[in-house]
Parts: structure tokens; C-alpha cells; sequence
């Protein structure tokens, strides 16, 4: 079989497989939104490509905010020395990144980490639990029970979330293997952003139902989109941040 063919059979077993977490996530999105919550994503490495499909995109939610160990940088004054490959490791940063959004007590968390043992989606998702707001997780459950946690607690990251979504990503994530050994193809992205839309489309077809107009961003590149998307922006202000 491609690459292709294992992708697309992948899509569908986690879109079949994962049915009932996606309207469970999506209940907890409706339930904050309702309450004029913001939706708060985090990622960090090839996982920040995730939130920023929930936070800030053509067709997204318009109340959403994508937090990374940027907003160190960006929002924390810190020199850009700071971001190492080595950073998403250390459980201090969490708290960091927490403090730095504006964060309200009806928002609720999507943290992202296929490996979800990394000491800041760990700690991040202690802390907001430990905040009393809803958290969905969007992880590997495969690899995740098969690695050690780096955070000190022995804690992962589906170990504490409200809903776990499995983006069905395998050990090591690649899905084709080398002869020689090792394997390549990476896929968790994929389905992880399936999940992601699977979630937010949910949630905006529950607030149609209800009667509702679902604040969705168009695109800025079609007439009128700047517009109906400041026009929206404006209701959260101080709310939502858009930052690089």
C-alpha cells in the first residue's frame, strides 16, 4: 500500500473509532462558548500546526486563542535565546504560558501532544485542571502508554484530561517501515487536524441547532472578510490575542 492509501485508511478508522470523544469535546467547546468562553489551544513543535487549526483560521471559531512557548517571547519579555528544541521539556513553562493568557474561568483547554509526556503539556494540563476549566486532549494513545513521562509527577497528558481524542498515530508516528529498520511517513498531523475539525464542526453544528449564530471567521482573502471578522473580533476584546 502508498503512503496515501494508509493515510486515508487511517482517516477513517479514526474518524469512525473516535466518534463519541469528538461529541463529548464538542459539548465542553459548546457548554464554554455559551458562557462567552474562549477556546484555548496549545502545541508545541509539529503539535502548534494543530492549534492553529482551532485558533484563528478561515472557518474556526473566532472566540480561540493559540498558546505556544513563543508567548514567552512574544508576550513575556524573554530573549528568543530561550526557545530551544529542549524547552517543551521542562514543566517550569507551563505556568509561564498560563499566566501570560488571558485567560477567564469559563474557557476551556484543547492540549495537543501526540506523545503527551512532555513536561509542559503535563504541567500545562495540571494547572488547568487545577483551574477548574475543561480539557480535551488530542494525543497518540499508542505511544503515549509506551513512554515514560518526563514529568515528574509519572503524570501524561491523557491521564488528566476530560475527553482524550486518539489521533491513532502509531509508535514513533511514521506508518511506513525501512527495511533496514526505522520507519517514515509521518501521520500524526493529519489526523490530528481531522480531529480537531471533526470537534469544532461539531460544536458549531450543536450552536445552529440551539438557534445560535456560531461566530466563524471568514476568510480574509474573500470580499468582506476583514470586515466580518474585525466586526466579530471586536466582542472579545482583550479576550482573544493574534499574535505571530
Amino acid at each position: 500500500m502508498t503512503y496515501a492509501d494508509r493515510v486515508l485508511d487511517l482517516a477513517r478508522q479514526v474518524a469512525k473509532s473516535q466518534t463519541e470523544q469528538v461529541r463529548k469535546a464538542a459539548e465542553l467547546l459548546v457548554t464554554s462558548l455559551r458562557a462567552d468562553g474562549v477556546v484555548n489551544a496549545f502545541g508545541s513543535g509539529h503539535s502548534e500546526a494543530i492549534a492553529m487549526e482551532i485558533a484563528g483560521r478561515a472557518g474556526g471559531l473566532v472566540p480561540s486563542n493559540r498558546l505556544t512557548p513563543r508567548d514567552l517571547v512574544l508576550y513575556g519579555g524573554q530573549p528568543p535565546g530561550v526557545l530551544t528544541p529542549e524547552l517543551e521539556r521542562d514543566p517550569a513553562v507551563a505556568r509561564q504560558i498560563y499566566d501570560l493568557a488571558p485567560v477567564a474561568p469559563q474557557d476551556v483547554f484543547v492540549l495537543i501532544s501526540s506523545s503527551g509526556v512532555n513536561g509542559t503539556v503535563v504541567e500545562l494540563a495540571r494547572i488547568v485542571k487545577d483551574q477548574g476549566h475543561p480539557l480535551i486532549a488530542l494525543t497518540s494513545v499508542k505511544h503515549s502508554t509506551q513512554m515514560t513521562s518526563r514529568h515528574p509527577s509519572g503524570s501524561k497528558l491523557l491521564d488528566l484530561a476530560d475527553v482524550v481524542l486518539d489521533n491513532g498515530a502509531p509508535y514513533g508516528d511514521a506508518l511506513l517501515e525501512l527495511a533496514g529498520g526505522g520507519s517514515y511517513g509521518a501521520v500524526s498531523t493529519i489526523t490530528s487536524a481531522l480531529l480537531a475539525q471533526m470537534v469544532v464542526t461539531e460544536a458549531v453544528d450543536e450552536l445552529v441547532a440551539m438557534g445560535e449564530t456560531p461566530p466563524i471567521y471568514l476568510s480574509a482573502n474573500v470580499a468582506g472578510g476583514d470586515e466580518h471578522n474585525k466586526a466579530l473580533e471586536s466582542r472579545y476584546a482583550g479576550r482573544i490575542r493574534r499574535g505571530a
